[in-house]
């Protein structure tokens, strides 16, 4: 099973990605989790990332497909994976589809989620992460969030048609909860990866 979540920053696509890895046994590479964490650790990847993710810029095509091509290489995705922040721009999934050859996607699943719900969403994850005296996300703040809204409404969204055309693209109403969104996306797949 190969699959790319697309959808606005705040989605779903972290909460839905972890399912589908559990179902199918395949990693969840969440682009996100990775710069964090190179960005936590303090090293060049993450020196050379950490503004730029905290304006809620995207980082360049070529940086991340890099770092997406590494982790595509190791041996846990040998039977699949499921892609969550990349590609995020048409460059990256022409360089996704390059590198994935007559071997492709199996799908892509579109969220859909109004900006009203997205914001309570990025403010429920701030509060809840401050509940638990862990320190929120630098980019779940309103303004960096309407930016980063911004940059997924011109670099992101035209994803959809690309896929659509390849006859991909699943797109599911993400308003729901997680439980009825992940039977709707299970509803649109094969029972095994």
């Amino acid at each position: 099973m190969k699959l790319v979540l697309l959808g606005p920053p705040g989605a779903g696509k972290g909460t839905q990605a972890k399912r589908l890895a559990a179902r199918y046994h395949v990693p969840h590479l969440s682009t996100g989790d990775i710069l964090r964490s190179e960005v936590k650790a303090g090293s060049e990847l993450g020196r050379l990332v950490e503004d730029k993710m905290g304006a809620g810029k995207l980082i360049d095509d070529e940086t991340i497909s890099s770092v997406v091509a590494g982790r595509l290489a190791q041996s846990d995705t040998v039977n699949g994976f499921i892609l969550d922040g990349y590609p995020r721009t048409v460059a990256q999934a022409n360089t996704l589809e390059q590198r994935l050859g007559s071997d492709g996607l199996t799908a892509v699943i579109e969220l859909s989620v109004d900006e009203a719900e997205l914001f309570d969403r990025i403010q429920a994850r701030a509060t809840e992460a401050g509940s638990a005296g862990a320190q929120a996300r630098k980019d779940d703040n309103t303004a960096i969030f309407r930016k980063r809204l911004q940059t997924f409404a011109i670099e992101t969204k035209p994803l959809s048609e690309f896929y659509a055309s390849r006859g991909l693209l699943i797109q599911i109403d993400g308003r729901a909860s997680a439980d009825e969104v992940a039977a709707h996306i299970a509803d649109h797949l094969p029972k095994h990866g």
